[in-house]
């Protein structure tokens, strides 16, 4: 049996793609599941004009900034396991650090924005 090959269908090649339809961001590394917040901490990113989008998409993808090695591997076996993830990320300052955590429990069924002191 031989297989025909088809021409792409229009808008597939990247020439024929808007800048907006190309995603060049790495792939989420596990589900959010429902999101929350602590007040303090929406006080904090709006204070700071701090991106929960960008917050968000940086803990699943596994930019974690502020973690130490060896808590950023132990996220990675997190994430690709049954453990908790924590992200921290500064929105403030190197002279003036603000701290958010970020947390997504084992099971996947909530993500947590909070300040360390709401933990």
């Amino acid at each position: 049996m031989t297989t025909e090959h088809l021409p792409p269908m229009p808008g597939t090649t990247l020439e024929h793609l808007r800048p907006d339809q190309i995603c060049d961001e790495p792939p989420a590394l596990f589900s959010l599941g429902n999101v929350v917040a602590t007040p303090p901490a929406l006080a904090l990113i709006q204070k700071y004009g701090a991106s929960i989008p960008q917050l968000l998409n940086s803990h699943h993808t596994g930019d974690w900034q502020e973690l130490c090695k060896e808590d950023r591997d132990t996220n990675w076996q997190a994430a690709f396991g049954d453990a908790r993830v924590l992200s921290a990320f500064n929105i403030g300052s190197a002279d003036h650090p603000v701290k958010i955590w970020i947390i997504t429990e084992w099971d996947r069924s909530v993500t947590t924005i909070l300040r360390p002191q709401d933990y």
